[in-house]
């Protein structure tokens, strides 16, 4: 009934910018062909682009403007560019863009970007970031599709609103941002809201319901308030409505003789749309979506199933499915992802695949995830955020239309991999730092088997230490999962984290910021930080 996952992040080198609410100059049109010629309406169950073509959207999740670090993930890794180059390259058409409010605010700071890979981006703010992924995503001919993830970067929420961000701000956030790419056809729409759901709010059942009618829950009433709203500020974009994990908005329980009613994964179960439709003041822009995962995400009944995975095209048109098979609207499978470690999740995936169609016919999607730091589901790209995982991308292939214009990646290669890891020079001799260090460890964000952290380290000495090098310990069962700013490696309980070739010198009352993330309990915090052998205070 739920989609249990933690988006981990970076945070590093903060970049500093105010949101502007202003039209691009820009008037790029993606190309004709792979996503269409100009905006896109629905003609019942199918997408088509300006001049009636058929269009479909198979495209891919780039997060983090969701989180802390307020804009995709990875920019502390390699070029932005050299990301987008990739997804293309490799045949995603469509790039799906989570974000909370706490980025759109006036001041907010993108803190992962590295500035050696990215210096175009330094100094700029989220939203100034997402306007170049948006210009040069275009010029690829791919198409941007906006995902209001969460209502602040602290995590998702069971409704649209919370005390910190009421529907208010949520409407007139999505109205800024349909204005402010009026003129670019490159961005198609608005995800609403992410994954409305039941969980958290039991035992009185009072999370997002479907059709129930009362306007504080009712997130189909919701949509409608959102959709309208959007579209008097911008009428050519799609407006994307997820369903709910419960129509009543509560889990179901086994403490009363009432039947429980067919719960799905959050945001996935649309079963009530048929008989409570969104109403929207153009019907032609309206999509619905649904997200969709695997056994290892979260165990399902259905799974348990004698006949799996034979069984499961029956669920899905339940909960979704049958919104096509009626020609009543299109329906974006928005986020579907596993490791694919297990098995059984392979089945499910091939199966998923195929129930959803090949060529330009098939159900739109948006695989779950480019980044591979999602925690139960890593991405398609490995920890180095270059190389491919083959057997992933081998079950999605055969269902991708490339993007006009894609190219080839940076390397020419779709699945080719190098290293973007620095290491000092080993003729190096670290030096001692005179006058002693400090050090301040902060838990940035935990989710259940893992976390994020920071490392700020002071040279409180009298003289630069170069190259530099920093240790902490961890406790026993912590283990390394990726690591900025710095290399970082773990022997033990130690992790080290060894000066950058375009970094090596710490200067007298300077500070590093250490980032990395983990598996692993984050109490007790990450301790006994050391800089070149001397003790931290």
């Amino acid at each position: 009934m739920r989609r249990l996952w933690a988006a981990v992040a970076a945070s590093s080198m903060a970049v500093v910018g105010a949101v502007t609410v202003i039209g691009l100059n820009s008037t790029a049109s993606a190309a004709t062909g792979g996503t269409g010629t100009g905006y896109l309406s629905t003609v019942g169950a199918q997408l088509v682009d300006s001049t009636g073509a058929k269009v479909r959207l198979t495209g891919i999740n780039w997060f983090g403007m969701e989180t802390d670090n307020k804009t995709f993930h990875g920019l502390w890794a390699r070029p932005w560019k050299d990301h987008i180059d990739q997804m293309a390259s490799l045949g995603y058409n469509t790039i799906r863009v989570p974000y909370s409010d706490d980025a759109l605010k006036a001041g907010a700071q993108a803190n992962s970007v590295d500035g050696y890979s990215n210096p175009d981006l330094v100094g700029l703010s989220p939203l100034q970031i997402l306007d170049k992924v948006v210009d040069y995503a275009g010029s690829k001919g791919m198409r941007i599709l906006l995902d209001r993830h969460r209502p602040t970067s602290a995590g998702q929420s069971a409704l649209w609103y919370v005390a910190a961000t009421p529907e208010s701000t949520w409407i007139s956030n999505w109205q800024m941002l349909a204005r402010h790419y009026a003129n670019n056809p490159t961005v198609i729409g608005a995800d609403l809201h992410n994954e409305p759901h039941a969980d958290g709010t039991d035992p009185n059942g009072t999370g997002s319901c479907w059709g129930c009618g009362d306007v504080n829950r009712d997130w189909r009433l919701a949509a409608e308030r959102a959709g309208n709203a959007v579209l008097e500020a911008n009428p050519n974009w799609l407006i994307v409505v997820e369903g709910v994990s419960c129509p009543s908005g509560g889990n179901a329980n086994a403490w009363d003789d009432i039947p429980d009613e067919p719960c799905g994964w959050w945001g996935g179960n649309l079963s009530k749309a048929g008989q409570y439709p969104v109403r929207l003041n153009k019907a032609n822009k309206l999509v619905y979506s649904a997200h969709e995962y695997a056994n290892s995400v979260y165990h399902q009944a259905w799974f348990d199933d004698p006949n799996f995975p034979n069984n499961l095209p029956a669920i899905w048109d339940q909960f979704w499915g049958y919104l096509e098979k009626q020609n009543i609207a299109p329906v974006l499978v928005g986020e579907f992802g596993s490791t694919l470690q297990n098995p059984q999740d392979v089945q499910w995936l091939q199966k998923l695949m195929a129930y959803m169609g090949s060529g330009v016919t098939g159900m739109d999607f948006t695989y779950w995830s480019w980044n591979p730091n999602s925690g139960d589901t890593g991405g398609i790209v490995g920890d180095d955020w270059k190389t491919v995982n083959q057997q992933k991308q081998s079950i999605l292939q055969p269902y991708l239309i490339p993007p006009v214009g894609g190219g080839t990646g940076p390397t020419g290669s779709a699945s080719a991999s190098t290293s973007v890891s620095v290491s000092p020079s080993a003729s190096r001799s670290p030096s001692t730092p005179p006058g002693g260090c400090t050090a301040t460890v902060k838990i940035d964000n935990a989710w259940q088997g893992g976390f994020q952290a920071s490392v700020t380290v002071k040279n409180t000495g009298a003289a630069a230490v170069n190259p530099w090098t920093a240790t902490w310990s961890v406790p026993s069962g912590v283990t390394l999962q990726s690591g900025w700013n710095a290399t970082v490696t773990q022997s033990g309980t130690t992790f080290t984290a060894a000066a950058p070739s375009w970094a090596p010198s710490l200067a007298a009352g300077a500070s590093v910021t250490i980032g990395f993330t983990a598996n692993g309990p984050s109490s007790p915090a990450p301790a006994s930080v050391k800089l070149n052998g001397a003790a931290c205070s």
